[in-house]
């Protein structure tokens, strides 16, 4: 009695497979967070400040020539004076699709009296409302002229092309376009 092809195939390919898969044993161990695998570094960004050189600043004693040597220029003052400075940094890691992605982030805010001494320090904290998301749009304002597509760059000047029907291409000795078309 002959035997079908496809089970003899069948049988070749699963005996050739046992020796394969008998490897498997001998691989080195998956490590124990795969996600460790596909990480991108973690970059530091902007002026951090330690609780060490917060906890060396006095409420009411300290000035603003003793913060700024301390902890160096502000990464933001406010707007509109120069009675809260602002040290600001994040810790970004890069993300799978290539954008950036802020993983945390810490604001030291320092306020001044008017007598110029350390009135208050405060952290902020944009996961507990301290300061409000901002969110950036992201449209842009089109200038005229580039919203044409391939079939209005190529058959837009279609009809306008020639001459005048005056012969004098519809200019005045100012330089601009007659109203009638050069008459």
């Amino acid at each position: 009695m002959a035997r079908h092809p496809a089970l003899v195939n069948i049988r070749i390919l699963a005996l050739l497979a046992l020796p394969a898969l008998a490897g498997c044993s001998y691989l080195p161990p998956l490590p124990e967070r795969p996600r460790d695998v596909f990480t991108t570094p973690i970059v530091n960004r902007g002026h951090p400040v330690t609780d060490d050189q917060i906890a060396q600043i006095t409420t009411g004693v300290s000035t603003r020539a003793d913060v700024q040597a301390l902890l160096g220029s502000p990464s933001q003052t406010s707007t509109f004076s120069d009675n809260s400075w602002y040290y600001i940094s994040g810790v970004t890691q890069m993300r799978p699709a290539r954008s950036m992605a802020l993983r945390s982030q810490r604001v030291v805010a320092i306020d001044f009296s008017p007598a110029g001494t350390v009135a208050e320090i405060r952290q902020l904290d944009y996961t507990q409302g301290d300061m409000p998301r901002v969110n950036f749009v992201e449209r842009e304002t089109p200038s005229p002229g580039n919203e044409r597509t391939l079939m209005q760059a190529l058959f837009g000047n279609v009809g306008r092309i020639g001459p005048n029907p005056a012969g004098n291409a519809g200019i005045l000795p100012s330089g601009g376009p007659t109203p009638g078309g050069g008459r």
